[in-house]
């Protein structure tokens, strides 16, 4: 441990340097950066809602079309399922959140053969009967829990769309039945977030009806109209027949990416096996056919199909700018919210509490800082002012992380600094607490230093090992400031880790070849 490889010593140094350039510009004030040249960092930590003030946005999800919908689809569904059965029927549609259908023949074999019909494809609804009229309806259970589901899903979709990195810190979640509250740090200007939020990003693969007739007054049954969108060749006025039947969705998606082909911006995508399975066999059994892809009941495109796609991969292609690939891509990445929403209330918040409140974190954070420095450098002399350089760089790539990843931070995002400046200098207590013991053993300087280096080493990797873990599930499955908190202090692990293990052995050796000490002031 004593012996350090010239690339290490080069690794460290260049880490060093890159901490100190990419922190740096937090301090500068964000008008002087913008006059420095284009090649240097000028990405600063972002404050969150409670440090610097943003927005509110209060949103309401149309949860009852959702209903409506599952409606549709299962009169969809059930019409061609009677047809096989030969069962006759007539007056087959939706009265609110409800089907009914009437039996041209009530006899009790076909009522029976209906309602061992209707259990498969819907089994948990509510099926009641009288003199051959069905009714199809949901009980208040299962609407109250699909409810809940549809909020859910909405709620993570848009925590998707509005932080697809994971590191700009958002306060989303539910309030009441329908309704979502979103807190944007930072943000007075909303425009972007509620045109990434409101767009519902519904993608699906069906066959156009070559049989319809565009210009008809009315589709045929299973059908639909639908026009071209915006961004299709015909400036969004073809209107083509649509088959209501989706042969793939967009949720079977895996991944979506902005890229070019033939010099042109397109979406490229790719489904899971599911998808890929379902969509190979599509386009292996219609060869020759039209097939749309219908985004937000939009005809994107719709190309003939001229060979079997059975890789699971596409392109959607149409009059797109970069932007709007790249826009794109991330809301099918994101997935497509359940249904439809609408903006309610926004409203601004300053940053006047904000202000107490980073002068109070500041205060705790180098009153921590002094206390720590003091400690290490009475304990453990000029081993303790080592491992305090260390921990002053350890701040530094601290910042240059959260600034690099952009990442928002807020209170618990301090605290977990604070906690940080604690356990950074953790691994070196155990260090020089191990290399007290060999020299108090009668080993010379060399012989200590290796070996309270390289016996301490297992303790310090399974004491920061375990922490993180916790951090990283904290990361996975916490929201807002516990995400915040987690974020911090899983950076805040690793470069200490790094300071302790590369930047005060390297500080150590260094004084240990230079000196050349008969004992060690530990």
């Amino acid at each position: 441990m004593v012996h350090i490889p010239r690339w290490q010593v080069i690794l460290t140094l260049l880490v060093l340097i890159g901490g100190i350039f990419f922190a740096s510009p937090n301090l500068f004030k964000h008008e002087t950066l913008q006059e420095v040249p284009g090649w240097v960092p000028k990405d600063q930590i972002n404050l969150g809602l409670d440090l610097q003030g943003g927005s509110y946005l209060l949103l309401e999800v149309d949860v009852n079309s959702v209903f409506a919908e599952q409606a549709e689809n299962l009169v969809d569904s059930l019409r061609p399922d009677l047809r096989r059965e030969k069962l006759g029927y007539v007056e087959l549609g939706t009265k609110g959140d409800d089907v009914t259908f009437q039996l041209t023949d009530p006899s009790d074999e076909n009522i029976a053969r209906a309602r061992e019909l209707l259990r498969n494809l819907a089994p948990e609804s509510l099926i009641t009967q009288s003199d051959g009229i069905f009714d199809i309806t949901d009980s208040d259970a299962v609407k109250q829990r699909r409810r809940g589901s549809v909020l859910e899903q909405a709620i993570e979709v848009i925590g998707r769309r509005l932080n697809p990195n994971g590191t700009v810190e958002l306060s989303i979640q539910s309030q009441g039945e329908d309704r979502i509250l979103i807190q944007l740090p930072g943000v007075q200007n909303t425009e972007d977030a509620k045109r990434k939020i409101e767009k519902t990003a519904k993608l699906t693969f069906r066959f156009v009806d070559e049989n319809a007739n565009p210009g008809a007054r009315s589709a045929p049954p299973g059908s639909e109209f639908l026009l071209a969108d915006e961004s299709d060749v015909s400036g969004g006025t073809q209107r083509y027949v649509i088959k209501k039947r989706v042969i793939v969705g967009g949720e079977t998606l895996v991944d979506a990416q902005a890229t070019f082909q033939d010099g042109q911006p397109v979406v490229s995508f790719a489904f899971d096996s599911s998808g890929a399975k379902r969509f190979g066999d599509a386009t292996k059994n219609n060869v020759g056919r039209p097939f749309a892809i219908v985004l937000d009941d939009k005809v994107v495109s719709a190309p003939v199909i001229r060979s079997p796609i059975l890789d699971g991969r596409g392109i959607i292609s149409g009059s797109f700018t970069l932007d709007q690939t790249q826009e794109l891509a991330l809301l099918l990445r994101a997935g497509a919210l359940p249904a439809s929403i609408a903006f309610l209330e926004e409203r601004s918040v300053g940053p006047g509490l904000g202000a107490d409140q980073i002068r109070a974190g500041e205060f705790a954070s180098v009153l921590g800082l002094i206390l720590v420095i003091i400690f290490m450098a009475v304990t453990y002399g000029l081993f303790g002012l080592m491992a305090n350089v260390a921990l002053v760089m350890n701040l530094v790539l601290i910042l240059a992380a959260l600034s690099g990843l952009g990442a928002t931070l807020t209170l618990p995002g301090i605290a977990g600094i604070v906690l940080t400046i604690g356990m950074a200098v953790d691994a070196n207590v155990l260090i020089f607490e191990r290399i007290r013991e060999e020299a108090g053993n009668g080993r010379s300087p060399i012989s200590a230093i290796d070996a309270g280096y390289r016996r301490a080493l297992t303790t310090i990797v399974d004491s920061n090992l375990t922490t993180l873990i916790a951090a990283l599930l904290l990361l996975q499955f916490g929201t807002g400031p516990i995400k915040g908190f987690a974020v911090t202090l899983a950076i805040g692990l690793v470069t200490s880790m790094f300071t302790a293990i590369m930047l005060t052995r390297l500080l150590v050796v260094t004084w240990l070849r230079r000196r050349r000490p008969q004992a060690l002031g530990i």
